[in-house]
């Protein structure tokens, strides 16, 4: 284990700290790997990293290695559309169709805000609540017959959306929907002339100051990546199970410390006022088990915290912020069910912290 701990709690209670240590270490016993970091404020009152970056060369994970962190992308697409909208580009009410024309698939009613809140109901390319789609084991199967590691742009998920049908009249139903996202990053590279990498890029990583995230290509990954495992243990990689690189749906690689910075950007009017901050963290849906959504941030059922998640071959990913008491939570794990059960930890113990 590589990691450190700061003297100052952050007015966190220290049996809240002791807990989290507590948590940490029994995930590590039992064989989690990965980073964990807690902040209150701008103290850091947890941050540890386990396992191996690279199981092959036996690299350990460190505090600053850079996590996948899939669909956690969708919550940057969403901060990059917000603030087209923002600058008059696009409106919420805007039919996708009256910019995509060739779009045929895509349902006239379809708007931008039914994209972003997973209520357009498209047909998906990769149907995540498909119970038919196993994650993980020795025999995990490539989603359908998408070849994933040949996607690099929205253009190469488009072509697939031809002839599925919708499973919903625009609005009528939540519906967790990667093929929107996707559908948002070709919707942001029309009106802009720029690929959605790009427009990332400028609009949420370089004004947050996430210095060392980016949509990188799985094929050139530098040596401070951490490889994504399929399995808890062995060899076998993500490589072949995922786009090659991210088209608006997935493809975040980050740190715990720059998801810190996103959050604080954020929060702070860096990226989006307030007002739209407010719109996108306010429910526009919830799953069938209560979960709400906004747009492009799930939300807490409970408290007011708001959160990034990703969750595909070799990647387990969760981002959590709660205005009220000013704690940021990440822990991402580079294989594919490593982060949830400390995750769950986590946002019990964390819940229990009612001041900033």
């Amino acid at each position: 284990m590589i990691a450190f701990r700061l003297g100052n709690d952050g007015g966190m209670p220290r049996t809240t700290i002791e807990g989290i240590a507590a948590a940490v270490d029994k995930a590590a016993d039992a064989g989690f790997a990965g980073v964990v970091r807690v902040d209150v404020g701008n103290t850091v009152v947890h941050a540890s990293a386990h396992g191996l970056a690279d199981r092959a060369h036996v690299v350990p994970n460190t505090v600053d290695t850079r996590f996948a962190g899939a669909s956690a992308l969708k919550g940057c697409t969403a901060l990059t559309i917000m603030r087209l909208v923002e600058l008059g580009m696009l409106t919420l009410d805007t039919s996708v169709r009256s910019i995509l024309t060739d779009c045929a698939f895509v349902d006239p009613g379809i708007t931008v805000r039914h994209l972003l809140s997973h209520r357009s109901g498209l047909g998906d390319y990769c149907d995540e609540l498909d119970s038919s789609v196993s994650l993980g084991g020795a025999d995990a199967p490539i989603r359908g017959v998408v070849s994933q590691c040949a996607i690099e742009q929205p253009s190469s998920i488009i072509e697939l959306m031809v002839g599925k049908p919708a499973r919903a009249a625009p609005g009528a139903e939540f519906h967790y929907n990667n093929a929107g996202y996707v559908v948002l990053a070709l919707l942001a590279e029309t009106v802009t002339g720029t690929p959605i990498v790009e427009l990332v890029e400028h609009h949420v990583f370089a004004p947050a100051g996430m210095s060392r995230s980016g949509i990188f290509r799985y094929d050139e990954l530098d040596g401070d990546v951490a490889i994504g495992y399929i399995e808890r243990s062995g060899l076998r990689t993500n490589v072949h199970a995922v786009p090659n690189r991210g088209v608006g749906d997935g493809g975040l690689f980050t740190t715990a410390q720059d998801m810190v910075r996103l959050w604080n950007a954020f929060t702070n009017g860096t990226l989006v006022d307030a007002a739209t901050a407010s719109l996108m963290t306010s429910a526009h849906g919830h799953t069938p088990g209560g979960t709400p959504y906004g747009l492009g941030f799930w939300l807490d059922p409970i408290t007011d915290a708001v959160e990034f998640e990703g969750y595909d071959f070799g990647i387990s990913f969760r981002s959590v912020h709660r205005p009220s008491t000013g704690v940021t939570w990440t822990v991402a794990s580079n294989w594919t069910d490593g982060a949830w059960l400390l995750t769950d930890e986590l946002a019990l113990l964390t819940a229990t912290h009612t001041t900033a």
